[in-house]
């Protein structure tokens, strides 16, 4: 098995939901202690719009998937373990809030 460095939890959002994405993302980093990634408004890498990444420690994942699954407005949020194998962390080592959305994963072959 392979050890989780961390998580990733990439908050998707449209450009009319840029705000209550970054207040998401806000919270998360006030209770959490998550550090907070660039808002894209547009596809970047293998996520099919908008995102922002959160990277969450280990040890606070479990805690912050919790307060997710009931805090996320809406949106949805894309999380996966981050093991340094990114095509596995994209497709086995993952768990969606809300519905799940096709991936770009032609990077990682």
């Amino acid at each position: 098995m392979n050890q989780i460095h961390n998580f990733h939890a990439h908050i998707y959002f449209n450009v009319d939901e840029l705000d209550a994405a970054q207040t998401l993302a806000s919270e998360a980093q006030s209770l959490f202690g998550v550090a907070v990634g660039h808002f894209h408004k547009r596809p970047v890498g293998p996520h099919p719009r908008g995102s922002c990444q959160l990277t969450v420690a280990r040890e606070r994942f479990g805690e912050f998937a919790a307060w997710a699954a009931l805090n996320r407005r809406d949106l949805t949020i894309f999380a996966h373990a981050e093991t340094g194998n990114g095509l596995a962390d994209h497709t086995a080592h993952v768990i969606w809030f809300g519905q799940s959305e096709p991936l770009d994963l032609s990077l990682f072959r």
